[in-house]
């Protein structure tokens, strides 16, 4: 049982912001349905994230790229429908808004109205400049994410640690302080080094949620399937499973039907 959940309200933008303020480390989680959405919420999640990672763990896709802003929507308004507690921000998929700031923002606008989501999550920095700031003068709430960026991984042709070298380095820095400048209210760094990562959560004020990039920022976020050890396959060095159900709901269904092909399914109390 998690030790934060006597706190019930309902977390925001700002109350992100106080809790770096004060040192509150910041748990952040994906979920994609109402489920497993209202289990994550009434466990304690600050911020629940309506990740892309559907195209790989709820599709089977083998990257980002193929799903759908349809589909980001269908998820996003099933994990809205579960939660009372957690911010949940929904990612704009890929396609709906690098090249075209208009429709940067008509996809983030149907993410708001038609999800009810309370924020949408953008990879991008510099190249994407004028699509967030576009987003962001409709007063919608963006965060960003910055180092491996997955909706780009045909460009950058691996998973790799990305900003080891100083080139690259600085130019996230700079693109982790333009984001805070034009009004991001939260930033995600995925796997970087860890110096680097502590180093751009000490110099902008807004909260950097890590994942792969070490302990130095404010908060963390994983993918729920592979924490919950749902996913096997994926074994990156940053990920630590909290569970194995990947066992356990394999053990409970070969159960179930053993007991169907012996008849001992239903028994004569478990019928009317």
């Amino acid at each position: 049982m998690s030790t934060y959940t006597e706190d019930r309200r309902k977390v925001t933008t700002h109350r992100l912001t106080e809790m770096k303020q004060r040192g509150e480390k910041i748990a952040m989680l994906t979920a994609y349905d109402y489920s497993m959405a209202r289990l994550i919420d009434e466990a304690g999640m600050d911020v629940i994230l309506v990740g892309d990672s559907a195209s790989n763990v709820m599709a089977g896709n083998m990257t980002t790229l193929p799903i759908t802003l349809d589909q980001m929507i269908y998820h996003a308004k099933s994990v809205i429908k579960g939660v009372k507690r957690a911010l949940v921000v929904c990612d704009l998929p890929f396609g709906s808004y690098q090249g075209n700031s208009k429709e940067a923002l008509a996809s983030a606008i149907r993410i708001m109205k038609e999800s009810h989501a309370e924020a949408v999550k953008m990879e991008g920095g510099s190249e994407i400049r004028e699509s967030i700031e576009r987003v962001l003068c409709a007063g919608i709430p963006v965060m960003g994410h910055l180092g491996l960026t997955p909706q780009s991984i045909n460009k950058f042709g691996t998973y790799a640690v990305r900003a080891k070298e100083e080139a690259e380095a600085q130019k996230l820095i700079e693109d982790a302080k333009m984001l805070e400048q034009i009004g991001c209210f939260a930033l995600v760094l995925e796997k970087i080094p860890a110096a680097l990562a502590t180093k751009v959560a000490q110099e902008i004020s807004i909260p950097v949620i890590g994942i792969g990039a070490g302990g130095g920022v404010d908060g963390q976020v994983l993918v729920m399937h592979d924490m919950l050890g749902i996913n096997k396959g994926f074994s990156p060095r940053f990920l630590r499973r909290y569970a194995d159900l990947s066992t356990i709901i394999n053990d409970a269904v070969a159960h179930y039907i053993d007991d169907v092909k012996t008849r001992d399914f239903p028994n004569d109390k478990e019928q009317y």
